[in-house]
């Protein structure tokens, strides 16, 4: 298991290119094997969890060739996946096994899905309901991995309401009507990141959205097209935060997705005063890109909107460093889904944050973080294995007149694999051993 030591910095400067989008990264290989025709795709994440997808569907039959971060994937269409010898072994990737099991759930063989021990300890009941209610049959360990999924099943349609907004159990829901037969739809109760449905319009399948109802009809095909993924605003999230909180500071991130459904984290260092400009806003493959420039900011305590948390979900570990550093209180709500990410994000982070000696509340839906100063680290962070804990806790070194270790960063390369360089490039004083 590898640690962080993160010693103090003051300074962040230039021009930054952060590695592909992780998720339309998974979408790409998920949608491209299931095309009729051959995908080409640039700027593919070649971290670990887009690397899991991808191994998983040459598993299945598929043609995949990889050059750094260009893909060509030979598309064996809807119907063209065959029978895995082995367990597909999704690693960290909640994204894959959720997705992945809507797509293997009209599959005419049997599979089983796999993960490691954190993926193992994350809950699959979200995604096994409503399949089961299409006519899936899937086991499992109590709602948690490994699953097991029967193949030869007739799929049906269904209206599913989400009990909690999560981009992940819509889309598997949806990959999942490909196959069904009717119309499926899925309805919202906050609008998520909709990659899978603007991936699917970009592969010639037609999804219909109207409010927070999103519906498409099975029984079609997709065709093969050239993607070009985005620099990914989740990870861009760290330095963003970065430079809102160093007492010296002018970057800027190049070509970073902003999606409309995944700018929360843009909307809320804003709203605490962050001093983050978009520029060169254009449309690539669907998807928007922009340049973000962030310099040195005075950041204030807020109660974070409701409407804002998901579209930013995967960012909050982040944001509490921001409100850490803040003048004033920053209060948390309706955020629950962070106690089932890669850890349970609010205890973890609280539990960080009082070995930096910030004064923190932790909530059953939330956390209500008071602004200070970083204090000599009482003990070493444990990130329990999430590659966000670990990052975000990096990047309080640019505040903290002390180095800051940080265990079990390992999970890092998951997402983000330049991290350590790209923070060091821009002047920070990180190390991993």
């Amino acid at each position: 298991m590898s640690k962080f030591i993160a010693q103090p910095a003051n300074t962040l400067s230039g021009t930054l290119k952060v590695p592909g989008d992780k998720s339309i990264s998974h979408r790409c290989i998920m949608l491209g094997s299931l095309a009729n025709g051959v995908t080409e795709v640039s700027g593919f994440l070649q971290g670990e969890d887009a690397l899991a997808t991808l191994k998983a569907f040459q598993l299945m039959g598929v043609k995949i060739e990889r050059q750094e971060d260009k893909v060509t994937i030979h598309g064996v269409g809807l119907h063209g996946l065959s029978q895995p010898n082995v367990p597909l072994d999704l690693g960290n990737s909640g994204t894959s096994m959720r997705l992945i099991s809507g797509i293997l759930a009209a599959q005419a063989f049997d599979t089983e899905l796999v993960g490691d021990v954190s993926l193992s300890q994350r809950p699959m009941g979200r995604v096994i309901n409503p399949l089961t209610e299409m006519g899936a049959v899937i086991e499992s360990n109590a709602g948690k991995p490994p699953l097991k999924i029967r193949g030869g099943q007739s799929l049906v349609a269904i209206d599913y309401d989400l009990p909690v907004a999560s981009a992940q159990v819509k889309s598997c829901v949806l990959l999942a009507g490909l196959y069904a037969q009717g119309q499926t739809c899925v309805n919202e109760p906050e609008t998520t990141r909709d990659h899978t449905e603007r991936m699917l319009n970009g592969f010639d399948y037609p999804v219909h959205t109207h409010a927070k109802k999103i519906c498409l009809t099975g029984g079609g095909a997709l065709t093969a097209t050239k993607i070009q993924v985005p620099s990914d605003i989740s990870s861009a999230a760290f330095f963003m935060v970065a430079a809102c909180i160093a007492p010296q500071a002018d970057i800027t991130l190049m070509g970073v997705n902003i999606n409309p459904t995944r700018t929360g984290v843009i909307d809320i260092l804003q709203l605490m005063g962050g001093n983050l400009t978009v520029s060169n806003e254009r449309e690539i493959g669907g998807e928007l890109l922009a340049d973000i420039r962030i310099q040195s900011s005075d950041l204030q305590g807020i109660e974070i909107p409701k409407n804002l948390i998901p579209l930013a979900i995967d960012e909050f570990p982040a944001i509490f460093i921001a409100a850490s550093c803040a003048i004033g209180e920053t209060v948390l709500t309706n955020a629950k889904e962070l106690r089932v990410k890669e850890s349970d994000r609010i205890q973890v982070m609280a539990d960080g944050l009082n070995i930096l000696g910030i004064e923190n509340t932790v909530l059953e839906d939330g956390i209500k973080i008071q602004g200070g100063v970083f204090s000599k680290p009482s003990g070493t962070i444990e990130s329990h294995h999430d590659h966000r804990i670990s990052m975000s806790f990096a990047i309080a070194s640019l505040r903290c007149k002390h180095a800051i270790e940080i265990n079990g960063v390992d999970n890092v390369k998951t997402s983000f694999p330049n991290f350590v360089a790209l923070a060091n490039s821009a002047g920070m004083n990180l190390v991993e051993i």
